[in-house]
């Protein structure tokens, strides 16, 4: 009985030692592993055998050494919070990479700068005024004007064709979220069955899980948790994602029959949107997590225009007001998209409507039934430089809907010198209002066009006076330069300062620019987070080839030893019967 259980001391000695240099292998294999996780050896006693008793020490004798497992060296405080913070910073790259994108398509970094456009619109403006009746002048004027038109719905066009364009990023991510449940679940099928016989770990398959793990958290906001028997169970913005049995997959639909914006949904909820849009982006509150959030948000839910920034002067009573704000800061700003086509489109309409109401003004009168409309003011309007002396044309016109109405008979009622309600019946030509229910009615970017008719004919651009004289209108002409230096609208309902032209392009390119530097930093200072988390889950984590190397010697030279002592035993065994 005792040499059996010495050789049992040396042949677990020789089980050890060789588990031990096939683990380090293991490890030396896959130093350049992505995701690997360095593994070691847990050895405990094998058991103890009891030969007497004593006050002084465990009279005990060890039956030699036993291989429990082969565990990996991970620090799960680590893994959470690295998943939680690269998920932060994928939500900032998004929309820093959504910014970038926009300020390229205004070339203020290339060197086409819209501002340039805006420069040469400014020129042949000033030169039509010093020479209002010269042909020439006019012609260069109406040829810069379609320029004008023409760069700006551009940019506006390439704005929404990116905005368009995000569909494709945004389903690609949904079905890669998808991708990793089902991989998730395949994986834990497969650790579930491994490690069913309690004997080893299945350690490369959980590295594999976590991957997938660090992978999902950059593209949504998750929480996890593994049961005793290896399966990992994951929730998806609160909502359970991959189960012990099953992956509940995300889809996208359509926001509404009127648009081609998508958004994810939890088909197995009854198409409950996975993200919470009503909650702004908050660290506080970690909902600022996830590319897919980070793109949803930057792409916003529609085309916006010029008519989604409140003004106070369109609404009735300041709390219309108020509300028409606090939707604008829930629904419009937090879109870096949306915000840039609302507020280039209300450059563009301040500056269409300025010249078309100068060249062509309206004066309010109030119907007989006390409501109010707008007319073609005669009294004021000049006229063009044809022959009949053509009034009421407009240098831009809408596409699909005419600046007034044909002539007709209007009941007005107005107040006499004397203080006295009097009632009258005019001729006038009804200015079509501009109504934010209908886009065709609107001065807005993708509606707007130079009038066709002038450029047929450029002296239908009305910049004479009414009173038969033929003269130039001097008055106009210096109205439309006086105009562009008038402040005419702020950058969004959150600001007070009023800009002129060139001041509100000024601030709203400043804009931009300052929103990317602002989500750049947070972006930046989140990789900073993201790398040295890594690296201290890498020094935890990660295999040394010098210490693999140190720990191979060692299980060598243990190895060796055990194989040594075996020979011991067997020669004392070989001596004690040969000398029966």
């Amino acid at each position: 009985m005792a040499s059996f259980n010495g050789l049992h001391l040396g042949v677990s000695g020789l089980n050890v030692s060789q588990a031990a240099l096939n683990v380090t292998s293991h490890n030396l294999a896959n130093v350049d592993t992505k995701g690997f996780v360095r593994q070691q050896t847990v050895v405990t006693d094998f058991q103890y055998v009891k030969v007497g008793n004593s006050n002084l020490y465990a009279m005990q004798k060890g039956l030699g050494a036993n291989f429990a497992e082969v565990k990996q060296v991970r620090d799960s405080f680590l893994d959470l919070a690295y998943r939680q913070e690269i998920g932060r910073q994928a939500f900032y790259e998004s929309q820093y990479q959504a910014i970038n994108e926009i300020e390229g398509l205004f070339g203020e970094l290339e060197g086409v700068q819209f501002q340039n456009t805006m420069r040469e619109f400014w020129e042949g403006l000033q030169e039509l005024s010093r020479q209002p009746d010269n042909i020439v002048a006019r012609a260069a004027f109406i040829q810069t004007s379609v320029s004008f038109v023409e760069r700006a719905d551009n940019i506006f066009n390439q704005l929404n064709d990116y905005q368009i364009n995000l569909n494709t990023k945004i389903n690609e991510q949904v079905s890669r979220v998808n991708e990793i449940g089902d991989e998730i679940k395949n994986l834990n099928i497969k650790i579930r069955h491994y490690e069913s016989t309690e004997v080893e770990n299945a350690n490369d398959l959980r590295d594999q899980r976590n991957m997938l793990l660090d992978e999902l958290s950059q593209i949504a906001n998750i929480t996890y948790k593994e049961n005793k028997v290896g399966v990992v169970t994951v929730n998806l913005e609160g909502v359970p994602f991959v189960t012990e049995d099953m992956v509940y997959y995300m889809d996208t639909v359509q926001i509404g029959e009127d648009t081609q914006m998508l958004k994810a949904v939890w088909p197995a909820h009854g198409n409950v949107d996975v993200f919470n849009m009503d909650r702004p982006p908050s660290s506080a509150h970690d909902t600022d997590i996830g590319s897919l959030k980070g793109l949803l948000i930057a792409r916003g839910h529609k085309q916006a225009n010029y008519t989604d920034i409140p003004v106070r002067e369109r609404f009735e009573t300041d709390s219309q007001y108020q509300t028409a704000v606090a939707e604008y800061n829930r629904d419009i700003e937090p879109s870096i998209i949306m915000t840039v086509q609302a507020q280039f489109d209300q450059l563009v309409h301040g500056i269409v409507t300025m010249i078309n109401d100068t060249l062509s003004p309206n004066k309010e009168v109030t119907l007989l039934d006390g409501s109010k409309i707008k007319i073609l003011d005669v009294d004021r309007a000049p006229i063009g430089m044809d022959q009949e002396g053509t009034m009421g044309e407009v240098l831009f016109t809408r596409k699909s809907m005419a600046r007034y109405g044909d002539e007709e008979e209007i009941d007005i009622q107005f107040i006499n010198e004397d203080g006295d309600v009097e009632t009258a019946t005019i001729m006038a030509r009804v200015y079509i209002e501009e109504d934010p229910a209908d886009n065709y009615s609107l001065y807005t970017l993708g509606e707007i066009e130079v009038n066709p008719k002038l450029l047929q004919d450029k002296s239908y651009l009305p910049l004479s006076k009414s009173d038969g004289s033929g003269a130039y209108d001097i008055k106009t002409a210096q109205e439309l330069l006086s105009k562009w230096q008038e402040p005419f609208a702020t950058l969004s309902p959150n600001t007070l300062t009023r800009n002129n032209v060139n001041d509100y392009y000024i601030s709203f390119m400043a804009g931009i620019a300052n929103r990317g530097e602002q989500v750049n930093t947070i972006s930046q200072n989140q990789m900073s987070m993201v790398n040295s988390i890594d690296n201290k889950r890498s020094e935890v984590t990660g295999v040394s080839s010098d210490e693999e190397l140190t720990n191979l010697i060692k299980f060598q030279h243990s190895y060796n030893a055990a194989a040594r002592y075996i020979n011991v035993v067997s020669e004392m065994l070989e001596h004690i019967i040969m000398n029966l």
